[in-house]
């Protein structure tokens, strides 16, 4: 109990260094936060202040209730395209009822150990997940970037230099917090021609407060949220524990994957009672957080409470702040996610996992939908790694010097992607009278394994012809004694035959 006390204070504060470090790499996050939140929120149909409020819960509660120091969540892209619907045809109301029982979902979620799919989920499938996110973060930028002043380009140049060129000079204050503080500073003074943060949307004044969705607690509210929040769980899960797969290899450490499911849950539970929208991990709000030093979860807090601080006392001198340096801010992100090693890496790589990683990129950047690209990249790899154990099989048949005695020795593995080649390595028209089977260098992995064996041996008595099988594994002996109805192993379950 101690020590795991101690560990999670750890988790907390390192020393004075280091809190200076995530106190300001937070503030940086909340800066950034702010006009991600308001389009999000627009994306969503709600007002600003939905995933503004939300993004301060979710920011706050996880830097409790989370497992991966020094990741950002709050609200998401990811969750707000899910939900436009069910505000359009049912109210906003309902969004923070189905807010709740999304975070209901992946508290038991946690509960019954599913962050352990992600075991499923390849290294090429991370890495077009992380390529596509930064070429979304890019493509976002864009609005930004067109029909706008001269002044605009000047200063996205010039936050980008000061992002690059001052850690040469100092690592002491995050070079994007300096970006921002020095570009607002010059576009306030001089009243330079560029889109602000206030253009984006109205910000809220004062603090947010408690509230309770106002919908019927009727069986018929649960027909209409429950499919909205199984989904926006299953995503926001999906996208937080890719997320925390990338910050643990950023920051070379490991995270608690199962307390992050259950830590998603509860913040944004506390996002919809202060009527806020569901949110779940970002990825290029994290990057930001630790490219610019933030490592625990005070980092996390700071990005919340700066945010809360901003927008309910600072709100006017928010809304005055210019988009070009948020901007060069995100392009930053988006150059930083990038991973520029996995272009050299296509001829270097076997060809199926280039083409699960292009493949994942490809479904991301044209639907916009993170969980759709990793799902087709997972399908992928399922049916390359089905092939590519599929081919490790084989059948060679032995025969006696007088032809009336073969012997057939099967290595590999004996699967639903195998059964075909390996009923078809038994002839029909073999001309020994005693067939023997000899399974010592293989493995029988399911019921298709099984059901192919009884095939080939009923099928060759049939004939005529006697038939033995020896040398089965125990697991092989196991499945075969449960499941074939043509042979058995002929000893105690489990055992292996002599």
């Amino acid at each position: 109990m101690i020590n795991g006390f101690t560990a999670y204070r750890r988790q907390w504060f390192v020393g004075a260094r280091t809190a200076r470090t995530d106190i300001l790499a937070g503030i940086v996050v909340a800066l950034a936060l702010i006009p991600e939140a308001i389009g999000f929120s627009v994306i969503a149909g709600v007002d600003p202040r939905v995933g503004l409020y939300a993004s301060i819960a979710i920011a706050i509660v996880i830097s409790f209730t989370g497992g991966r120091p020094g990741m950002i969540s709050a609200a998401t892209a990811a969750v707000a395209v899910l939900v436009s619907p069910l505000v359009r045809d049912h109210g906003v109301e309902y969004l923070f009822a189905a807010t709740i029982l999304m975070g209901l979902i992946q508290i038991v979620a946690g509960l019954l150990r599913l962050d352990l799919v992600m075991q499923f989920v390849s290294r090429s499938v991370i890495t077009g997940f992380v390529n596509a996110l930064a070429i979304l973060i890019f493509m976002a930028q864009w609005p930004q970037l067109i029909d706008v002043s001269w002044q605009t380009y000047a200063m996205v140049a010039g936050g980008l230099a000061i992002i690059y060129l001052l850690p040469r000079v100092t690592k002491a204050v995050p070079s994007p917090l300096v970006a921002i503080l020095i570009l607002s500073v010059i576009s306030i003074w001089y009243g330079l021609p560029v889109n602000t943060v206030g253009d984006m949307g109205k910000l809220p004044e004062g603090l947010p407060s408690i509230v309770l969705p106002n919908v019927p607690l009727t069986m018929e509210t649960l027909r209409i949220i429950l499919p909205y929040s199984l989904t926006m769980a299953a995503v926001g899960l999906l996208e937080s524990l890719l997320t925390a797969q990338i910050v643990d290899d950023m920051t070379h450490s490991d995270s608690d994957k199962r307390q992050e499911c259950a830590g998603q849950g509860s913040a944004n539970i506390a996002a919809a009672f202060v009527g806020g929208m569901g949110g779940c991990a970002m990825i290029g709000q994290s990057v930001i957080n630790v490219t610019s030093g933030g490592r625990t979860r005070l980092s996390t807090f700071t990005a919340g409470a700066t945010l809360l601080i901003l927008l309910a006392g600072l709100g006017p001198y928010v809304g005055r702040m210019p988009m070009p340096a948020l901007v060069a801010v995100m392009i930053m992100v988006s150059i930083g996610t990038f991973s520029w090693n996995s272009i050299a890496n296509l001829r270097r790589h076997p060809p199926t996992s280039s083409i699960v990683m292009l493949t994942t990129v490809v479904v991301v950047v044209a639907t916009h939908d993170l969980s759709l690209g990793v799902l087709a990249g997972v399908l992928l790899s399922g049916i390359f790694f089905a092939g590519k154990v599929q081919r490790m099989f084989a059948v060679r048949r032995d025969v006696s010097s007088d032809g009336t005695r073969a012997t057939y020795f099967v290595t590999g593995q004996i699967f639903f992607a195998s059964v075909d080649r390996f009923t078809r390595s038994f002839p029909n028209d073999d001309p020994a009278r005693d067939i023997l089977i000899d399974v010592s260098a293989a493995h029988f992995w399911d019921i298709s394994g099984v059901g192919a064996l009884d095939k080939i041996v009923a099928r060759l008595r049939r004939d005529g012809r006697s038939v033995a099988i020896v040398g089965y594994n125990r697991a092989s002996a196991d499945i075969v004694d449960r499941f074939a109805l043509h042979d058995k192993t002929g000893v105690e379950l489990g055992t292996v035959p002599l």
